[in-house]
């Protein structure tokens, strides 16, 4: 097979299924994908000979479906669709635009935590690929391969992840892309890796144990770019910012540029400890913190392996986020295996008395490829077979204490009561009173903002991370039942087992610091 002359590259970040099998599309979109940014910026003009095209496709906002024509190779060149960051239920999607890229002459591979994650070994050989690294390793490769046509089965493997980050500037989406969201925002990795081993959360098996950072000139200069393009919000995508080696050297980078576009970040439950990095966030442009109290008791904590959260303190949090104009969101984690209804209704009470000025919550769910889903599913304790399902918001398995009905119930009650009326002008009025800066109206629109987006859509019966405002219907899961059929010999993907670490990365997780 000759060489092209021109290689079209369509990133798609896909969507999920709905319960009712219809493909999850909103008129508005809550958070930009991070990865679909990230891939274009890692793709040249140029292959040597080969000019590249790149269209970067974010289904959950794409509310009609011409970017499919996309997948049809042009004259004098090819295609490669590259299903990227798919996670384990947005997989099926995945695998049916793979198979409709291929029925029309494209080249397909899929990439993200699932595939990274879990073993793939039954789909494998059927004219789609895999790939199994951090792009950094093998995005030129498929590249190349795309150009000449025919890909691998597979990429990567004998590591999961670079030893050191050094990725693009980040090209920000166009304004008309940036449109399609609540807020113009833009997602960014300063770094890669916890050091933490919850059995429940698959960053660990993505990333690894080692935290990397990208360096912080890089970093700058996207946020430059960021700025220039009309990015009103940065959500700082690392999973544990306050333990990211050059943090200090970042925030004070932001800060004497005076960058001023207000941002988010993650951290830890040990953030406490940790009150002159609250103040650099502050002075840098934070305007909210996000962590991951998931419970209450130290017990519960302890078996879920998640050491490093100490429920006592996080009043500390709170009161550290607020006296520095920060507004702090706890995470919680409904349906643990110790859990009941009475202990579900408590911890609510406990976290009201807390306060937060922003909570949210999820359904505990084994993901496939963590610790977690291996556990259970040796037990046989998941009782669903889609993948579809294990989205964080349906129950999976089957809980010692409370029936599934129970627990979908118990996560709408906590977010209306959380969400009351006068608590949340209460809040309000409390960030109200915060420094009058550039964060100011971020941190306004966020106490009140996602209240209202919650109330709204616990009334529709729907979780309120469910990708956005105002659901459109396109396309269904039985529209590529036949083509799923046909290429994959399957209606659905069996309940995968997990994927191994190679040693390379094994002791690439031994020597990395741990918290």
């Amino acid at each position: 097979m000759s060489d092209a002359s021109f290689l079209r590259v369509v990133l798609v970040k896909p969507s999920k299924y709905a319960t009712d099998g219809a493909v999850e599309r909103f008129r508005r979109g809550f958070m930009p994908n991070s990865t679909l940014p990230y891939l274009a910026s890692l793709t040249p003009g140029r292959l040597t000979d080969v000019a590249c095209e790149v269209h970067a496709i974010d289904e959950y906002v794409k509310t009609d479906l011409a970017y499919l024509d996309l997948f049809e190779p042009p004259r004098e060149g090819r295609t490669l669709v590259a299903l990227v960051g798919v996670q384990s239920h947005q997989f099926h999607r995945a695998l049916d635009l793979a198979a409709l890229a291929r029925s029309r002459g494209a080249c397909a591979v899929i990439g993200g935590p699932h595939p990274m994650t879990c073993d793939t070994a039954p789909l494998e050989g059927r004219g789609v690929s895999f790939a199994f690294s951090e792009a950094e390793m093998i995005w030129p490769e498929i590249l190349a391969d795309a150009a000449r046509g025919e890909l691998a089965l597979s990429y990567g493997g004998e590591r999961r992840w670079t030893v050191r980050l050094d990725p693009p500037v980040l090209k920000p989406p166009s304004r008309r892309d940036l449109g399609r969201y609540v807020v113009p925002m833009l997602g960014v990795y300063p770094a890669r890796g916890c050091p933490y081993s919850c059995n429940f959360c698959s960053v660990i098996k993505i990333a690894g144990h080692r935290v990397r950072s990208q360096p912080v000139e890089k970093t700058l200069a996207t946020l430059r770019a960021a700025r220039r393009a009309g990015v009103k919000l940065i959500f700082f995508t690392s999973d544990n910012f306050n333990k990211t080696p050059q943090a200090v050297e970042l925030l004070d980078a932001i800060a004497a540029e005076r960058i001023e576009i207000p941002f988010f970040v993650q951290c830890d439950a040990q953030i406490y400890r940790q009150p002159d990095l609250v103040e650099q966030l502050a002075r840098a442009g934070c305007f909210q913190m996000f962590v991951g109290a998931e419970s209450f008791h130290a017990a519960t904590l302890a078996a879920a392996h998640k050491f490093h959260n100490t429920p006592e303190r996080y009043g500390e949090i709170v009161r550290l986020c607020r006296a520095n104009g920060i507004t702090s969101h706890f995470s919680n984690i409904l349906g643990f295996p110790q859990d009941t209804e009475k202990g579900i209704r408590e911890h609510l009470e406990t976290l009201r008395a807390l306060d937060p000025d922003v909570a949210s919550f999820y359904i505990l769910t084994p993901v496939p490829g963590t610790e977690q889903y291996a556990e259970f599913r040796e037990k046989g304790l998941l009782v669903e077979e889609n993948l579809d399902r294990f989205d964080g918001t349906e129950t999976t398995w089957r809980h010692p204490n409370l029936p599934g009905a129970d627990l979908k119930r118990l996560l709408f009650f906590c977010y209306r009561r959380f969400y009351r009326a006068r608590d949340v002008a209460r809040r309000l009025a409390r960030v109200a009173r915060f420094p009058r800066d550039f964060r100011r109206m971020a941190a306004l629109t966020a106490v009140i903002g996602y209240p209202a987006q919650s109330r709204a859509a616990v009334w529709r019966g729907r979780h309120p991370m469910a990708g956005g405002f105002f659901r459109v219907w396109r396309d269904r899961a039985e529209d590529y039942r036949e083509l799923r059929r046909s290429t994959y010999g399957l209606a659905f993907a069996p309940l995968p087992d997990s994927r191994d670490l190679s040693a390379a990365d094994q002791e690439t997780n031994r020597g990395a610091k741990l918290g």
